[in-house]
């Protein structure tokens, strides 16, 4: 037997649903994949390398929108069909509690792809170059920023995307300095730029003998990679410090014998970036050269909103008052984004990379299409 309320949730889930891809232009989106499909197919497409790599990557992120939506919406035909077997026979109560367990899943997976509909911004699809800094706190920190690469890494994989080490810098006693990490797959940067700000870990130190409480804090820095013709941006040489070093290793038959790694200082705004993942020393340069860029545009879009990124996410000063999230291990277990009020007292599952529900909350309370086009359910 279908409860009423249930009844009702499931016409709400058709309404919106319907909503969801009207919003996406996901017809649109089926127009623009075959034109690119036909143009793919042409004999002369890999003449031109560079955009054939470009149409490929557009054609296949269209087709990852438009599938995730019509896999749901076939999802959603099959519950309404399983609800009219579930009316016809009211007895039978494995049905029924199918039914019931299969709406509530809906349910939750259409409130994320609400969440992907409000990234819309020219480089939400893009990679995400993620970095990670110790900041006060000493030893103390840099074993932190070492929980927060794992806690990065293990989100990511939960997600299906793929991470790349671009440089980690170990702590004199424990932990790690810093890292930058790439992370690639749809709406990386997206998804990732909610993170972009000061974190704060309390808890009892395990290099304290004492047991005593130690405060710690860490800055995460996300950027989106772009391309160099995504950008007007010519660098002039004197603007550029650039040193090479020996990449670190794990000793042994491991040990770099060349200065490989790179390290690009930009001397007008002291931007620095590293890259070691890489034998040779030019391939570490283009891709030191790229995530260059990527701060250099982000750093131009801070101080075109400057306002708003005061209270959506700026890094700030590492220190106290400046956190966008407190990590609580002891006397209790509370993990709280201090700007929407998100929090959970699951502190392993967060480290573990269950970050979602602190990203969905940052993005439905912050993201600019959110704020000037709601989702509304239409009757």
């Amino acid at each position: 037997m279908i409860l009423p309320d249930d009844k009702t949730k499931l016409e709400e889930l058709i309404k919106r649903t319907k909503h969801l891809w009207r919003f996406l232009e996901c017809d649109d989106k089926k127009i623009k994949i075959a034109e690119l499909e036909n143009e793919m197919s042409s004999p002369s497409f890999w003449d031109d390398q560079e955009k054939a790599r470009k149409v490929g990557s557009e054609n296949n992120r269209l087709k990852q929108t438009v599938s995730r939506i019509e896999e749901f919406r076939s999802e959603v035909d099959d519950l309404e069909a399983l609800c009219e077997l579930c009316e016809e026979d009211e007895d039978d109560q494995e049905m029924s509690k199918e039914f019931t367990r299969t709406l509530e899943s809906l349910v939750s997976k259409i409130d994320d792809l609400e969440v992907a509909s409000f990234l819309n911004e020219p480089f939400d699809a893009r990679p995400a170059l993620l970095s990670i800094h110790a900041g006060a706190g000493g030893t103390e920190s840099c074993d932190w920023a070492d929980m927060l690469m794992r806690m990065y890494v293990r989100w990511a994989e939960r997600r299906g995307f793929e991470v790349d080490m671009q440089d980690l810098q170990p702590g004199e006693e424990a932990g790690i300095s810093r890292c930058s990490i790439r992370i690639d797959g749809l709406n990386a940067y997206g998804y990732a730029k909610a993170e972009r700000g000061v974190h704060r870990l309390v808890r009892i130190s395990p290099f304290d003998s004492n047991k005593r409480r130690h405060t710690s804090f860490c800055s995460v820095d996300v950027v989106a990679e772009v391309e160099d013709d995504d950008l007007d941006m010519d660098i002039p040489e004197d603007d550029l410090r650039i040193d090479t070093y020996r990449s670190s290793g794990k000793g042994g038959q491991h040990v770099n014998k060349t200065d490989s790694a790179v390290r690009l200082t930009h001397l007008p705004s002291n931007i620095v970036v590293q890259c070691q993942n890489q034998r040779s020393q030019l391939k570490n340069k283009q891709t030191a050269m790229k995530v260059l860029k990527s701060r250099l545009y982000e750093k131009q879009q801070d101080e075109k909103r400057a306002e708003m990124e005061k209270f959506y996410g700026e890094k700030g000063e590492m220190g106290w008052g400046n956190q966008i999230r407190s990590y609580v291990f002891q006397p209790y277990q509370m993990v709280k984004d201090l700007r929407t009020g998100v929090e959970t007292s699951g502190v392993q599952a967060v480290m573990d990379g269950e970050l979602d529900r602190f990203i969905n909350g940052w993005l439905r309370a912050g993201c600019p299409r959110q704020r000037n086009k709601e989702i509304q359910v239409e009757d």
